[in-house]
């Protein structure tokens, strides 16, 4: 009977060792503050393992070689982008970077590695929302998602052009997170139109549902959790600059990334407002360049009073921080949306506002079976339903994990496994 028992216990350990092989792990993440998960570094064994060095080269693109730099640009000679090749016939894959992010931030040469990895070509792009691509790519004020994209698509056919003959592509894709997501869906929907990629996979990553009530929930992030109020927000934010300066100091790369917000934050007060408030912050300095940079290449009379000519040893203190306590919600109101009644004169307010949401293209993205959508639950841009329509808009294209946060997964090996798959056809 004791043998029999036995046997039996034997033969069930054997059952159960290898059910728990066959069945994936599950998924954890370390951080369960959304806060936390947005910008805390992952530690390396939670992360996918990634090559040291890909082979890449950055181009540069005139995409309007007539214009006239103003002299405050000095420094802008065209917009870089970055290439990462294969030596053999690949598909090729543009990324487009969040907000006010470039081509080369730490996130975007991540996956940019990663990309390569799964046996890409990639197109890394910046975002139209950085200086850069305001000066030397945008035919007008950023932030309309329809000339967004048109500004972006125009960029990736020069951009291919000027690799052509070095790649070897068996067929195109596209990916974006955050609001490279967001401009990724419009993009995805334009080359409907035009057909010159034909993209055969398109992947969102974290995007908003919401372009206006995500960046209006950023904003609010920065007002609502300054330590003391808005009224000591000039003392905080100067200390929040020398902090800055440390880092600046200590990291290769000097954008205001997740890592370098995370290595912010530790030298401050540790506390869940005063994160809050650096993300917060984070975005209103992006949106803040984008802004000022935005009003010069249109002749000023917004931030910069009209035609006021900027020098390269022009102070701009006082206009740093009138862009800096300028919501974007301002902006929205009082310039861009003024300035898209001038071309369409029939437009209104609440029209601009649902061509900001995914909702304006809600059929296309529901009908389109090559586009693909990974998120979190606790994604701090989501406002409450948003998890419910992303779900049913894409259904088992849509992988949305519980947590991680806005993009702090990004790298784990669940997430990394679900886009690689999505992109390569391996999902089907």
């Amino acid at each position: 009977m004791k043998r029999h028992l036995a046997l039996i216990l034997l033969i069930g350990c054997l059952i159960w060792t290898q059910n728990a092989m066959a069945s994936p792990q599950p998924y954890f993440y370390p951080f369960v503050n959304p806060y936390e998960a947005t910008v805390m570094e992952l530690p390396q064994y939670l992360e996918s393992k990634l090559p040291e060095k890909v082979p890449t080269r950055e181009f540069t693109l005139q995409v309007f070689p007539t214009r006239e730099i103003p002299d405050i640009f000095w420094y802008e000679a065209g917009l870089v982008c970055t290439l990462a090749y294969q030596n053999h016939k690949a598909p090729l894959i543009f990324v487009i970077a969040g907000t006010g992010s470039s081509h080369d931030t730490p996130r975007m040469k991540k996956l940019q590695k990663m990309l390569y990895q799964a046996g890409f070509h990639v197109i890394s792009l910046t975002s139209p929302t950085h200086m850069d691509f305001v000066v030397n790519a945008s035919e007008g004020l950023p932030g309309d998602s329809i000339d967004d994209a048109h500004d972006l698509y125009r960029v990736m056919e020069l951009a291919y052009e000027k690799v052509r003959g070095t790649i070897d592509v068996s067929y195109f894709a596209l990916t974006g997170y955050s609001l490279g997501a967001f401009n990724a869906a419009f993009i995805s929907k334009r080359d409907e139109e035009k057909k010159i990629f034909n993209f055969s996979k398109v992947l969102l990553i974290n995007p908003p549902v919401s372009l206006y009530d995500s960046v209006s929930t950023l904003d609010r992030l920065l007002v609502e959790n300054v330590p003391g109020g808005m009224e000591k927000f000039e003392q905080w934010f100067r200390k929040v600059l020398a902090e800055f300066f440390y880092v600046t100091k200590e990291m290769e790369h000097a954008e205001l990334s997740g890592d370098f917000l995370y290595n912010a934050y530790k030298r401050l007060s540790p506390s869940e407002e005063n994160l809050a408030a650096l993300i917060g912050l984070a975005f209103r300095m992006n949106s803040a360049n984008m802004i000022f940079s935005a009003d010069v290449m249109n002749g000023g009379g917004y931030i910069v009073p009209k035609n006021t000519q900027l020098s390269n040893s022009t102070s701009l203190t006082r206009y740093a921080m009138v862009s800096y306590s300028t919501r974007f919600v301002d902006y929205f109101n009082e310039y861009l949306f003024p300035y898209c009644r001038k071309r369409e004169p029939n437009l209104t307010r609440q029209a601009l506002l649902e061509r900001l949401n995914l909702h304006y293209i809600e059929p296309y993205l529901k009908g389109s079976g090559k586009i693909g959508l990974v998120h979190n639950e606790d994604d701090i841009i989501l406002m409450p339903g948003d998890v419910d329509y992303l779900q049913s808009v894409f259904g088992n294209r849509a992988r949305i994990f519980p947590t991680g946060g806005h993009m702090g997964n990004m790298f784990h090996p669940a997430v990394a496994s679900f886009m690689i798959d999505f992109l390569t056809g391996k999902e089907n």
